[in-house]
């Protein structure tokens, strides 16, 4: 994707979030470090522009949520969460870049569950790659790309990366796939060999009379 097609997705969620919750009442966007909290930015200025009014919005880190925190780094990088506003009966749209396996998102989850009891929580990502892990599903999605494992998906965002694109690439030191051998025909036709003509060597029969 590049700098266009990342707008228009964007510009589709903002009308499918306002269409699905019948205006912005009680809305609230809380985006995930790092770049879904830019994109839930984007999408809080988008929905100004439409509706005329501001929506709460908060940033969400959710390092210490991780269910493999061990295994990321003995002295993680702590951003911090700003959620500065009740979100009690509110309608939280999480907003994230990819979603993957799922636990992202269930970290997130249960970080905001410690902030209150919202009356719910929908989902708005810019990428859905599959592969799940975990049952949840986003209820807002740019652009649905399926993927193998061994690939990876890079948004780059302008706030943050200083341009606006979607990369998939494969890992270092992923295999790749091989390529698939043509299918042979299930019916094949039987031929007959073709015969050989043998040359016949016609001598002379004046030397044959000799």
């Amino acid at each position: 994707m590049e700098e266009p097609d990342i707008r228009r997705a964007l510009v589709r969620i903002v009308h499918e979030i306002i269409e699905h919750n019948k205006g912005i009442k009680n809305l609230v966007l809380i985006g995930i470090k790092r770049r879904g909290d830019f994109i839930a930015r984007r999408i809080a200025d988008r929905i100004k522009k439409s509706e005329g009014l501001d929506v709460p919005m908060g940033a969400l880190d959710i390092t210490l949520y991780r269910d493999d925190l061990q295994l990321v780094s003995e002295a993680p990088i702590i951003e911090g969460t700003d959620i500065n506003f009740d979100i009690n009966k509110k309608t939280i749209i999480l907003i994230d870049d990819v979603l993957y396996t799922g636990r992202t998102i269930r970290a997130a989850i249960e970080e905001i569950l410690d902030f209150g009891r919202p009356k719910a929580i929908q989902l708005a990502v810019l990428i859905d790659r599959g592969h799940r892990e975990l049952p949840i599903q986003a209820d807002f999605v740019g652009k649905k790309v399926p993927t193998a494992k061994t690939e990876i998906v890079d948004v780059h965002i302008k706030e943050f990366d200083g341009e606006d694109c979607v990369l998939m690439h494969y890992h270092k030191n992923a295999k790749r796939p091989k390529k698939k051998k043509s299918a042979k025909p299930r019916i094949q036709m039987h031929r007959e060999p073709k015969q050989k003509i043998r040359q016949l060597r016609i001598e002379d029969s004046e030397q044959d009379e000799s």
